[in-house]
């Protein structure tokens, strides 16, 4: 992510969810070291998509996934979830969390794909509507290859 990119971003926020980033929490974010982003551009070079996690010890916290409309069921989302696990790993995160809308079967799907599972739910999480949400956990595995620097 770049500043560049924290207009457009701002803008899918807004489009995607009830309770978006500001641009200026986005373009905090550019000036944390803890924190990764990783935008999906189009082949115009609008951004298509994006994911963002925060980082502390040995964990990583999922706290955005955003999709344009014009982008999705095209294997976006995906792509940014392969990436961003590869850059956990080469951090030596030894896990990444997230939480999810319980109603949100296609992202839960596709948390799941990518070897998360449910540990629990956070009641009343979401607000507008008022919804719990899914915690899900996927713990690095001897097979994703990267043990840290």
């Amino acid at each position: 992510m770049t500043a560049a990119d924290v207009p457009s971003l701002a803008a899918l926020e807004r489009a995607c969810f009830a309770h978006p980033w500001s641009a200026d929490a986005i373009a905090a974010e550019l000036k944390n070291p803890a924190a990764v982003f990783l935008v999906a551009k189009t082949e115009g070079g609008a951004c298509g998509g994006y994911v963002g996690m925060l980082c502390a010890a040995d964990e990583g916290a999922i706290a955005n996934v955003a999709v344009s409309p014009q982008c999705r069921r095209q294997g976006c989302a995906d792509a940014l979830l392969t990436r961003l696990l590869q850059v956990a790993w080469q951090r030596g995160l030894a896990r990444v969390t997230l939480e999810v809308r319980v109603s949100n079967a296609a992202a839960i799907a596709l948390y799941e794909k990518h070897g998360f599972a449910t540990v629990g739910v956070r009641p009343r999480f979401y607000r507008t509507p008022t919804e719990d949400a899914a915690i899900m956990i996927r713990e690095r595995r001897v097979e994703d290859g990267h043990t840290g620097n």
